[in-house]
Formats: structure tokens, sequence, C-alpha cells
């Protein structure tokens, strides 16, 4: 029986810089690191606790989404990270340099506030920001 998701992985060119974003830009608690030498890795983790997996498919064959299957294939879309204040979150990325793919947060699913980090800004991840509406 599958109970929770276990891990997300991403490649990283710079494993310190992007320990700093986690810990600092996205304020996760930071676990430590490992190597794994079996694997010729070295590895940091950040717990999240409460998370969901979500398969999103093109509505109706159109929009970004279709765009992504067509060009990538199936795979890791974003990752996603919940907020409750998105606005000044988004303000304070980015005031830090970070870019988004729209000018303000959006609705998405569940009545929820929704922006997204272009992947330039993270590594080659796009990172959605969430804040939960009245539906959750």
């Amino acid at each position: 029986m599958i109970t929770a998701l276990d891990h997300i992985a991403i490649a990283v060119p710079d494993l310190e810089k992007s320990i700093k974003r986690f810990m600092e830009d996205f304020d996760l608690e930071f676990n430590g690191t490992e190597e794994v030498v079996t694997a010729k890795t070295s590895t940091a983790f950040f717990q999240v606790p409460a998370t969901r997996i979500e398969l999103v498919h093109p509505l109706n064959g159109e929009g970004p989404i279709a765009g992504y299957l067509e060009k990538k294939g199936a795979g890791l879309h974003h990752l996603c990270f919940r907020s409750d204040d998105i606005e000044a979150d988004v303000e304070r990325l980015k005031a830090k340099g970070y870019q988004f793919l729209s000018d303000a947060p959006s609705l998405g699913a569940h009545n929820s506030k929704v922006i997204f980090i272009h992947p330039r800004s993270c590594d080659g991840v796009l990172i959605e920001l969430s804040q939960p509406g009245d539906d959750r």
C-alpha cells in the first residue's frame, strides 16, 4: 500500500546554491546532506509534510500542458509549494530576482490562487506557488 510521497529528486548543477534557494527563498527546513557513493551523487534533503500527487492532462487537447507533452513527453512537470500569503511570497521572490510566468496569481484548482516561477530561475524546474481557496 502506498502511504505517502517519499521524495521528489531534482538534478542540480550547484548543490550549495540550490540548498540555499530551498532554505532561504522557499523557507523549507534543511535536513542535511549525504554522499551516496554507489550512485556517485551528493544529496540534500528537505522535509515537506502532507503533499499530494497531481496528474495534469490537457483540457480538450489545448493549453500549456498540451505543448509540454508535445515537446517533452510525459514526466515530472512541476513542484508546487503551498503559501499562506501568495502576494507577499511573489513580491519577496521577485525582489530576489525570480522570474514568473505571469504578472500576478490566477485562479487554479480547488479555488486556489496560483502562480508559476519560470524554470530558468530554479535549475530548470517549474515551481508553482499555491494559496488554498475556500474549497480546501
